[in-house]
């Protein structure tokens, strides 16, 4: 199973989220695909297999693998400071993947009937999540 991890800004939630899907999700290939290097570098620091930086590298690799996952943000064009571009939203939101996102309301979108929890609990809802579709198959959808 292929999972990327996106993140932008300092990848602080995706290097928690990389520590979180090694631990819970044996065997899966993790792809860090960084909005900047310094993202890039903090998910593969935390054990991720490859890394990639930049729009092209984000749009080229979500339609490559079985799961993406980050904060919300993603599927919003200009969120993460600007750092996350409408191309890459769009290639997110259009990637066959199944998406695994953190409730994370700091981009202009509030997500109700959600549970204010801290960031901890989001990821490993997060990889809960993630493990429960590995298992599964990555064929089915719920």
């Amino acid at each position: 199973m292929r999972i990327a991890v996106i993140d932008g800004q300092g990848g602080g939630i995706g290097r928690a989220l990389v520590e979180k899907i090694k631990e819970g999700v044996p065997g899966a290939r993790i792809l860090a695909l960084g909005t900047n290097s310094m993202a890039t570098g903090q998910m593969l620091r935390a054990g991720a297999d490859e890394g990639a930086t930049g729009e092209n590298a984000i749009a080229w690799n979500v339609s490559r693998v079985d799961v993406v996952t980050g904060v919300i943000a993603i599927l919003n064009a200009n969120s993460l400071m600007g750092e996350l571009t409408p191309r890459m939203a769009e290639a997110i939101g259009a990637s066959p993947a199944f998406k695994v996102l953190l409730p994370v309301n700091r981009c202009g979108v509030h997500v109700v009937s959600v549970a204010d929890a801290p960031l901890a609990t989001h990821i490993d809802n997060c990889v809960a999540a993630i493990a429960k579709y590995a298992r599964r198959g990555a064929g089915e959808r719920e």
